[in-house]
């Protein structure tokens, strides 16, 4: 009879340590597969991009849309592929003008996004058969957007994921880190070459980097033959859409 007692509380107790060991599985589960929807609802969100037009080009800062919606802007070196990025991103193939001929974008481009964000398609820089006039005019006009634009969330900076670290890129990207503009890393191409050279070339230049700043912004691979980084890209803006209110003006 007192082992049959002691049987049944050993049992009991046994039975009650499974309850709690299953019951926290359970919360860890629950906790997990919350997480996961939650992942699942962003995506659903950020992947679909239902409206991509083109608004406006401009040369004057003046003549601008109106600063009340978030602005994120594309920029890298001519024949980077900004444009194939853009078209790639938004799904629509001839949103953005593609060129074989390098420095072809030289307005200011706007295109409303699902009616509420921009994409600005910028000049590139390292323009080719082009004067310093006409550079220097670029190179104003560009940077007077960069530092003056209210409602510019983030500066999108493209780079050929195929090169080794440039010096006008990073010149560009030390312009920026000295303006304390937001901006992030765009590698382009990574389609043309093996993973492998490509992470060495985005580790290259993110090493030089280091050199002024004190830590490297954060970078997205790319390719607009595969859509690689489509979705990275979109959840990276989404996020900080989700956050953005209309500036104040100072008229």
């Amino acid at each position: 009879m007192f082992k049959h007692q002691i049987y049944k509380q050993f049992k009991n107790h046994l039975f009650s340590l499974c309850k709690i060991t299953l019951s926290r599985r359970l919360v860890f589960i629950d906790s997990r597969l919350k997480s996961h929807i939650s992942n699942l609802n962003n995506y659903l969100c950020y992947m679909i991009i239902k409206s991509a037009e083109f608004i406006c080009s401009n040369t004057q800062i003046s003549k601008l849309p109106p600063p009340v919606m978030a602005e994120y802007a594309f920029i890298g070196r001519s024949n980077v592929g900004k444009s194939s990025l853009i078209n790639m991103l938004t799904g629509k193939r001839g949103l953005a003008k593609t060129s074989q001929t390098p420095g072809k974008t030289q307005l200011i481009n706007h295109f409303l996004i699902n009616g509420s964000w921009y994409i600005v398609d910028l000049p590139g820089y390292g323009y080719a058969r082009v004067s310093k006039n006409k550079k220097a005019d670029w190179d104003k006009f560009i940077h007077t957007y960069l530092d003056k634009r209210e409602s510019l969330q983030c500066v999108m900076v493209l780079v050929d994921s195929r090169l080794e670290p440039q010096k006008i890129d990073l010149e560009f990207c030390n312009w920026l880190g000295e303006k304390g503009l937001s901006f992030v890393l765009v590698f382009t191409k990574a389609d043309k070459q093996s993973s492998l050279k490509t992470d060495q070339n985005i580790a290259k230049f993110r090493k030089a980097l280091l050199a002024t700043f004190e830590e490297a912004p954060q970078h997205f691979v790319t390719s607009s033959e595969t859509q690689l980084g489509h979705d990275d890209i979109l959840a990276f803006i989404n996020e900080i859409n989700q956050h953005f209110t209309i500036p104040e003006i100072n008229f």
